[in-house]
């Protein structure tokens, strides 16, 4: 993915050499550089797909000159680099280092982007722990509430709702476990977590016809009409409303 980010700051770049020369002893040794020559080398590995080689030098910048312009630009282009070489906790680090030295900033929206889409693409799949669904949830979340007319909000948003159809399939793979173990309240408890708290996602329809089925399973008819009744007043043409009624009435 390509951020603005780039050409903001974007500056004609050369490369210089390196940041440290090898002594005799085959140590590294620290070597003073201009900060723009620091930058056009951070510059000229970022445009060229370095990017761990841009984040080191983008680093270098803030460390050698820490008071200047340069390094508060660094410190962003730090994290977006560390993002594009899939270093997701070092770029969250460097973003929210630089929210806190530069809460006002005028690319405030970017960092509350960049941490956010590094969480989102640690997601993984609905059988492993969500934790970094739920970072990337609440993530997202700030980056709307902050900012809802900024260039980032439509992407946002969309990784929002797919975070949110994520986390409310993770809920109906174990309310199905818990369902097949018999564990009707425990499946429940599940279900109605999507119905209640993801509404907008994919799933709604089936965690209601897998709430039908569980109150059957209990004994509870009558609740059991009562969600298929809203399952088919919301998805009348639903799979699932078809597989409650027929669930209902005795045919399957």
């Amino acid at each position: 993915m390509a951020f603005k980010m780039l050409s903001k700051f974007g500056l004609a770049a050369a490369m210089f050499g390196a940041l440290a020369a090898c002594s005799s002893g085959g140590e590294d040794k620290y070597v003073a550089r201009d900060v723009e020559v620091l930058y056009n080398l951070a510059a000229d590995a970022l445009d060229r797909g370095l990017y761990t080689k841009a984040a080191v030098f983008f680093d270098e910048v803030e460390r050698q000159h820490p008071y200047s312009a340069w390094a508060r630009r660094s410190q962003l282009q730090a994290a977006y680099a560390n993002y594009m070489s899939n270093k997701y906790d070092d770029a969250i680090l460097a973003a929210e280092r630089f929210l806190q030295l530069h809460p006002g900033n005028k690319d405030a929206d970017y960092a509350y982007y960049l941490i956010a889409i590094s969480h989102y693409e640690q997601i993984v799949g609905v059988g492993r722990d969500q934790a970094n669904t739920q970072n990337a949830l609440n993530a997202l979340t700030e980056v709307l509430r902050r900012f809802p007319e900024s260039e980032y909000a439509q992407d946002a948003k969309l990784k929002l709702d797919l975070t949110n159809d994520h986390l409310a399939g993770k809920d109906m793979s174990v309310g199905r476990f818990y369902l097949r173990q018999n564990a009707y309240l425990a499946a429940t408890k599940r279900f109605r977590n999507v119905v209640e708290n993801y509404e907008t996602t994919s799933h709604v329809p089936e965690a209601m016809h897998r709430l039908v089925e569980a109150y059957l399973a209990m004994g509870v008819e009558a609740e059991a009409r009562r969600v298929a009744a809203v399952l088919g007043h919301n998805y009348p043409g639903s799979r699932w409303y078809t597989y409650s009624f027929e669930l209902l009435n005795g045919s399957r």
